[in-house]
């Protein structure tokens, strides 16, 4: 049995994001992944490293998974009509609908997470709310078809619950070992509630112009969330 994974590649896309979960899903037996873009010129992710989309929207055929990786290239998607409306209309046949990081930001302005449990990356928590969504802490959080990771590294164990949701604990299992996905950070400050004061003020002054950037967006229209029947519940 084929299963097709597809994931959003777009400009500024932030690169763990995506390769994270693809590296997962390209080690499943009988997959077939695919980079999804409205062209398939390539793009160039948030840390510069450029990426090839293999497939573009009008090509694209129904799939099991849909995944929208986040970063800074997250803004210009909130207010891409083409886009919302192409994940609202493969989402309503997919199996499993999904994000990393900030891309759940694009799924809650496409109409799919409301009155759902989602998470996302922690400095957008507090957006999600806005989307219609029912913002959760958690690496992984699955309400029904919807699943949403937290910021960045959390793509890979997404990728895996993924996996082992579709092929069973075992196959999920082999690929975290063929990967040698063991954490061991050298550091405790992976999360808000680790890290120091300073390092916690660096990283939100890091992140600032975006953070206020999709405030703006966000705030000049009506979320769809609110006005779209989103998915199903299962």
């Amino acid at each position: 049995m084929t299963l097709r994974f597809a994931l959003l590649c777009f400009p500024n896309v932030q690169l763990l994001d995506l390769t994270g979960p693809y590296e997962v899903f390209a080690g499943a037996r009988g997959a077939e992944v695919h980079l999804l873009w409205k062209t398939c010129a390539p793009v160039r992710s948030s840390s510069g490293l450029w990426l090839t989309p293999d497939m573009t929207f009008a090509e694209a055929p129904d799939f099991d998974v849909i995944c929208v990786p986040g970063g800074g290239g997250v803004n210009a998607l909130l207010n891409d009509d083409t886009v919302l409306a192409f994940l609202r209309d493969k989402a309503a046949r997919a199996r499993f609908v999904t994000s990393v990081c900030t891309g759940a930001l694009v799924l809650g302005r496409a109409g799919l997470l409301t009155g759902r449990r989602a998470t996302t990356h922690w400095n957008a928590m507090d957006l999600l709310a806005g989307l219609g969504a029912v913002p959760t802490e958690g690496r992984v959080v699955r309400d029904g078809p919807v699943i949403t990771a937290g910021g960045v590294t959390s793509g890979i164990d997404f990728g895996l619950a993924i996996i082992a949701e579709l092929l069973g604990r075992d196959e999920a299992e082999v690929i975290q070992l063929s990967l040698e996905y063991a954490p061991a950070p050298p550091f405790d400050s992976g999360q808000p509630t680790r890290a120091r004061p300073e390092i916690l003020a660096e990283a939100r002054r890091r992140a600032a112009t975006a953070r206020a950037e999709r405030e703006a967006l966000m705030a000049s229209c009506r979320c769809p969330g609110f006005d779209q029947p989103g998915l199903p519940v299962q």
